[in-house]
């Protein structure tokens, strides 16, 4: 067999082999049809994750929060920081498919035993081109695409995530607001009935005991009070820091008659591969371990490198001419890894190992992502469920202690009646309150599940 045969056959082999090294990721990832664990809509019409934040949070005192949050946040503006950074390295993985040009000017003066000095000189423009042989080129700058993609996610998620936590402390100090008005309402009556209970027992129709008791309870208001003041503030500095600004007053509305949702229109499972920026994030983080995994399996082949000089020089070698003449020099190189220690097969299977393990993460983030949606929807529910008990159990304490009140001023009902009612009817009022809380956070936790807030 001649060596044309040879080289023929070898070539064939090395086309053969190198099939696979110039494939293009395809997203394996799929989510299971009850990644919810629950019964969800067919119809994506209504989904709530295709609202934008702006749609689904009406308070207008709220989104300028929000939008001050967005362009003041620092974590959101260094996540930005990092996007752009990628976006750099992206730019500069595609002009690596051109050839580099540089300039390299040298000049020398030299003499020998006092002759007369002789000065060289060269004026070169250098050219390299490495042409990417076996796709090596097209590879880094997919794996550099999904990088960018992954620090744009990785945006995404974060301006979701602030969203969310603005969202949250603004609801909080609607309810802080709405428990300091509770209490400072049972501060007024209290102090009415610790008044009465005072005359009662000057004139000597009262016990001091009475007036002790409810003295207690008249004070424990107030401390709740100084408590709730207290948790306002917080609960401000906490929103001053999400907007990096120094602490401050929030301006805010009041809560107003808050509805619960009965039902929420979900979508399918498949909204929530393509809203939630860490699911997409997971999936991208797959692309780059394909190509990290290719770049292994490339390195095994040639890697070829053209290179030229053009230029001018009075360096002829053994004499020096004046004025200078052309130079010209190109050279190829070729060179393929023959022995590398076992390292080149080392990489290869460590790349095929972290793009295992990226797939199991993304499973992992599907799973989660899934849990949080269920978590959301059951917390929905729960404060739906209980709003209704909590709103009828504050009208029969209210009815309950405008009549025990009245019984206790005609002689037939005691003090302790009447301060069992009162210490009642606040506790039931301060859950109401809190219970509307709870579930406008689930339904936030729900928007931020499905992927909302990414328009």
């Amino acid at each position: 067999m001649n060596y044309k045969k040879i080289l023929a056959i070898a070539a064939l082999g090395l086309m053969i082999a190198s099939c696979g090294i110039y494939n293009k990721y395809e997203s394996e990832g799929t989510a299971p049809a009850d990644v919810f664990g629950t019964e969800v809509s067919v119809g994506d019409s209504g989904s709530m994750a295709q609202l934008s934040w702006r749609e689904f949070f009406t308070d207008p005192v709220l989104q300028s929060l929000i939008e001050r949050a967005l362009v003041q946040n620092t974590n959101l503006n260094s996540a930005r920081i990092a996007v752009e950074k990628s976006e750099a390295a992206l730019k500069a993985s595609r002009l690596a498919y051109l050839p580099s040009l540089n300039l390299a000017p040298s000049g020398n003066v030299a003499s020998y035993n006092n002759s007369a000095a002789a000065w060289t000189y060269s004026l070169p423009l250098q050219l390299s081109w490495d042409p990417g042989l076996f796709g090596t080129n097209t590879t880094k700058k997919r794996k550099s695409e999904a990088v960018f993609m992954q620090a744009r996610m990785q945006e995404e998620n974060v301006r979701a995530n602030l969203i969310s936590t603005v969202a949250q402390q603004y609801f909080m100090l609607q309810i802080l607001d709405r428990q300091l008005e509770i209490l400072l309402e049972t501060d007024s009556l209290w102090n009415a009935s610790l008044e009465t209970q005072k005359a009662l027992w000057e004139n000597g129709k009262a016990y001091s005991t009475a007036v002790d008791q409810l003295e207690s309870s008249y004070l424990s208001a107030k401390t709740q009070i100084v408590d709730v003041r207290r948790n306002i503030v917080s609960v401000e500095n906490a929103i001053c820091k999400l907007l990096a600004i120094p602490p401050q007053h929030i301006a805010r509305s009041s809560w107003g008659n808050y509805q619960m949702p009965e039902s929420v229109r979900l979508g399918v499972p498949a909204e929530l591969l393509q809203y939630r920026p860490d699911i997409r994030m997971a999936d991208y983080a797959m692309a780059e371990a394909f190509y990290n995994t290719q770049s292994a399996r490339q390195a095994f082949y040639p890697n070829l490198t053209l290179s030229g000089i053009l230029g001018w020089t009075n360096n002829a070698g053994s004499q020096i001419v004046n004025p200078g003449a052309l130079l010209l020099n190109a050279a190829l190189s070729l060179m393929q890894p023959v022995f590398a220690r076992g390292q080149l097969k080392a990489n290869k299977k460590i790349a095929d190992l972290n793009e295992e393990d990226m797939k199991q993460k993304y499973v992992q983030t599907v799973i989660n992502a899934g849990n949080q949606v269920n978590e959301a929807l059951a917390d929905c529910q729960a404060a739906f469920d209980k709003h209704g008990l909590f709103h009828r159990q504050v009208e029969v304490l209210q009815n309950a202690y405008v009549g025990t009140h009245e019984l206790m001023d005609s002689g037939k009902a005691s003090y302790i009646e009447v301060l069992t009612a009162q210490e009642r009817l606040l506790s039931a009022q301060l859950n109401e309150a809190m219970n509307m809380y709870k579930g406008a956070l689930g339904v936030v936790a729900l928007y931020i599940a499905l992927g909302g807030s990414t328009k």
